[in-house]
Parts: C-alpha cells; structure tokens; sequence
C-alpha cells in the first residue's frame, strides 16, 4: 500500500523571516523552493488561485526588493517572506474574483492599508487565496491538508490551508462571524481577529462594514507577533505575564452549542490548565446568545444587501444560490432590526469587558468551533462559537489544542476591546503550557 504524501510542512514565520534577513538562502532561492512545494501539494489542497506568470511577477518584485534593500542591517521585518492574500483584498497587478464568476471589474479598487503594510515590510505577495463566494458560505474547491475529504472551514479558507501546508508562513483573511477563528483552528493552525478596527478594512470586498475585522493566520503565536506589529494601528507589545492566567469561561446557552465530544476535549483542556496552575473561572455571561445571534445576523444581512446592490442588479444572475438567497433575505430586515444590531454591538462590548475587569479575567476561554472540521466540502461549518466576540468586536485567538476524530481542535481566546497585545501575552503562555513547555 503507498503511504499518503504528507500535505503539510513547519513554517514558522519568526525563524523564516529572520534566515531571510540575514541570508543565505536569498529569497529568491527560498520562493523557488516554495514554488516547487506549491507544484507538490496544490493539486491536493487548492489553497492559491491559478496565475499565469507567478514565477515571472515574482522574480520581477524580489529584483525590486533586494534593489530597495541591499544593505543586511536596513531589511525591514518581514524581508522576502512570501505571503497569501484573501481574494476579497485588491492587490495591485492581481485581479479580484471574490470566489464568484463575476468579471474582476466588478469589484475595482485601490490597494487597501493591510497590504501595504505587508509589502512596506517586506512581504512578497505569493498569490490570492480561494474564499467563498463573497466571504459567504458557497465554498471554493479548497480542502483541508490535514484530511482532503474535509472542509478547511470558511471563509477564508485558502488562506488557513496554506499556512497549515506551510506553502506560506502568513496569510490574510477576514471575519465577519467566524472566517478566521474558524478555519485555523479546523486547520490546526493559530488564526487572529483583533479589535474591531485595529486593522483598516479599505481595500477589501466589505460584507459588512460595521462587523467585518481583517485577521490574519500563522502557524505558531510567535509568528503572530510578528505580523501583528506590521499589521495593527498603534502595536505596543504589552509586558510578558509575571504570573498564570485568569481565564473566564461563558457557561450556559452559548457553551452548550458545543457537540458533545468537543465539549469533552474542551474540558480536558480546562484541566490541562488547571493543573498547570491556570485559574478558570466559569460565569453565565452569554445567556442570552439567541438574541445576540439574531441581532448579528440582521445587521450583516442589511449590510450585505446595500453591498452588494448596484453589484446585484447588474450581475444578479452569476450570483450563486447562498448569496443570492442572503441578499433576498436582506430585504426582509427592518429598520428597527438593523438599529437593534449596531446597538448591540457596543451593549455586548461593554457587558463583556466590565465583566472580565469584575472577575479579574485576563481572557474568555472557549472553543473555538462547535467541533472538529466536518467531513465533506460543501459546507465550511458553524461559525456560532465565533460569533457573539465578532459582534462585540472584541480580539480573539485561537490556538490548537485536543483534537476530535484525528482531527485538530482549537481553543479560543477573547480579550478586553484594543487588549490585543495582552490577548497575545495570554495566548502565548497557553500555548506553552498546552505544548507541555
């Protein structure tokens, strides 16, 4: 019997961008030899839109770079590393699709502040990444490389499957209910959505202005550091933890989402860091998750209808099934609905931070999924564990931790609003502890 080839590699980008740095290898030896690896594991994951003349753009920007560069000491954080944008973000010279058959024209743009931030540091763009249709649920052909018949969980699927394959170190994508916290952690990967706002949204396909986040993956919480210092307005790395964490965990209706054997995993994780001198407190803080829920869904729907409105009526017709029935679905949001939504959102916001400052917590702590990535490709899986801290616009991470099936599950972590560099001090110490450290 012929073993499986192996459809994922370590990347970790803190030691990649360092190796680029300071050479050898030079970057154009190691995008070679990401190219060569892309050949090898695409036809299985299909995490990259096809391009023709990558490797000619690519060599093109890297005689552009070492030319901006050429002294070792001057090379800025993120020098050579190859990276992959969500094709929902306008990256000059590559077209915008949005997972759909509409024409690129229909969603022109100027190059939005996430991407050229990366680039100003550095960055190679390596390619656009699949998404669902509009950063909905209508999946692309992307499967997760832990196992191919699985979903890699959406929307940003492309982008979570290539750090989990390690075809790049880091990668974009955004959040609208669970399209990053989701998909890393079904990968298991580390993902990050930060503080609404935290990272500019221009330049990218909206969904839903006053909810959508951009995120970003990376394969460990260092590497996520890293890319948050380039990617976040007014990063100030916070003091490393003196002590263990306090984390709070939201019993009750939203908890119990969770399917039963993720439940499971999840407590012994809880255990896991209890032991290891975590305390965990539990408090009833979302029990009144349905109506978050629909307060979250009405003001998205709005949005996406007025969105997509001059895009629907001239391309309705190529629109596919799920995103055509969400911008039916828009009319039939009220007025008074969407005022409830944007309401919400600061109510939520406040109720969880005066809470976590109540009780002293230093992070919410839950999973990061209601179970492992299902089998399958037409559905990316639930986002309702994601949900309620998109809403709030609070941070959050996930990093893996127990696994369901074989499969990887991931812990999710919430921090207080603009607490993200101290969410990244919590999640990097839960890592340690989780990896045994």
């Amino acid at each position: 019997m012929t073993a499986k080839p192996s459809l994922t590699r370590p990347a970790p980008l803190v030691r990649l961008a360092a190796v680029l740095r300071s050479g050898p290898p030079d970057v154009a030896a190691h995008i070679e030899g990401t190219l060569a690896w892309m050949t090898r594991v695409e036809p299985h994951v299909r995490t990259l839109l096809p391009e023709d003349g990558r490797r000619e753009r690519l060599a093109a920007a890297i005689d552009t770079l070492v030319d901006r560069f050429p002294a070792q000491d001057d090379r800025p954080l993120l020098y050579g590393v190859p990276v992959g944008v969500k094709d929902i973000f306008a990256v000059d010279g590559l077209p915008t699709r949005a997972g759909s058959a509409l024409p690129p024209e229909a969603f022109e743009m100027p190059e939005g502040a996430a991407v050229r931030r990366l680039q100003a540091a550095g960055a190679l763009v390596l390619g656009k990444t699949v998404t669902t249709e509009f950063a909905y649920f209508d999946p692309g052909a992307t499967t997760n490389p832990l196992d191919t018949a699985r979903t890699p969980g959406g929307s940003s699927s492309g982008s979570a499957a290539a750090v989990a394959a390690g075809i790049v170190p880091l990668a974009i994508g955004s959040q609208t209910v669970g399209s990053v916290i989701r998909p890393a952690a079904f990968c298991g990967i580390v993902g990050f959505k930060p503080s609404y706002g935290r990272i500019p949204t221009d330049g990218v396909l909206y969904y839903s202005p006053s909810v959508d986040h951009v995120g970003c993956f990376t394969q460990d919480v260092e590497g996520l550091r890293l890319a948050a210092s380039v990617l976040l307005d007014g990063w100030t790395p916070a003091p490393p933890l003196r002590r263990a964490p306090v984390v709070g965990v939201p019993v009750g209706p939203y908890l119990n989402q969770v399917e039963p054997a993720a439940f499971a995993a999840f407590a012994e994780t809880l255990v896991a860091l209890t032991r290891a001198g975590v305390e965990v407190r539990r408090l009833p803080v979302l029990d009144d998750i349905a109506p978050i829920n629909d307060r979250h869904r009405w003001l998205a729907t709005a949005e996406f209808g007025e969105q997509h409105a001059a895009r629907f009526e001239r391309y309705g017709s190529l629109y596919r099934a799920a995103s055509a029935a969400l911008f039916d679905a828009a009319r039939e949001v009220t007025p008074e609905q969407r005022a409830e939504g944007l309401a919400g959102r600061e109510a939520l916001r406040a109720r969880l931070d005066a809470a976590a400052a109540t009780e002293g917590i230093d992070a919410w702590a839950m999973p990061a999924a209601t179970g492992p990535a299902p089998v399958g490709l037409r559905s990316t899986g639930d986002p309702a564990m994601n949900l309620p801290w998109t809403h709030a616009g609070l941070p959050a991470i996930t990093i893996p931790a127990g696994s369901v099936e074989g499969m990887p599950l991931g812990l999710q972590l919430a921090g207080r609003f603009g607490g993200d560099e101290a969410l990244m001090e919590v999640a990097a110490r839960l890592e340690a502890l989780l990896a045994g450290d």
